[in-house]
């Protein structure tokens, strides 16, 4: 059973040492930052007490941003990227904010897949925001 829960400090620890687990997604001492910061909230998804994926929002003064969505390579296609999603959408939901935004990498076919799943559209482009493609902006309303 996964359980979707605050990450914390441990948490942040436990990521730390199974980094090769994820993909390139950032390194630990952005992660760190990021989780410390009174405008974001990260969230893990942990099976048996083990963390399987992790997801973060900024909440902006008119919006808000998914940061990033992560799930262990070896858990992946488990649902476990659409339960962390749920859980972003019912948080940013409650915010007031109307809409939710995000860039994804062009060529990470199955995230584009699961944030069209979520009714995200694509609203532009940031040219080679990543070392191996474009970004895709993508946002929803809220409300």
């Amino acid at each position: 059973m996964i359980n979707i829960d605050e990450m914390t400090k441990l948490d942040l620890e436990e990521i730390k040492n199974e980094m090769t687990e994820f993909d390139d997604f950032w390194n630990c001492d952005i992660l760190k930052s990021e989780l410390e910061s009174k405008d974001t909230i990260y969230l893990v998804a942990k099976e048996n007490d083990n963390i399987v994926g992790f997801a973060g929002i900024w909440v902006a003064p008119f919006e808000i941003d998914i940061m990033n969505i992560a799930v262990r390579k070896d858990m992946r296609n488990k649902k476990i990227a659409t339960m962390l999603m749920e859980k972003l959408l019912e948080i940013s939901r409650n915010s007031g904010k109307e809409e939710i935004t995000l860039e994804v990498n062009e060529n990470n076919i199955p995230a584009i897949k699961l944030y069209e799943k979520f009714m995200f559209e694509k609203v532009g482009i940031r040219k080679k925001y990543y070392k191996d493609g474009d970004a895709i902006i993508m946002t929803r309303k809220l409300k």
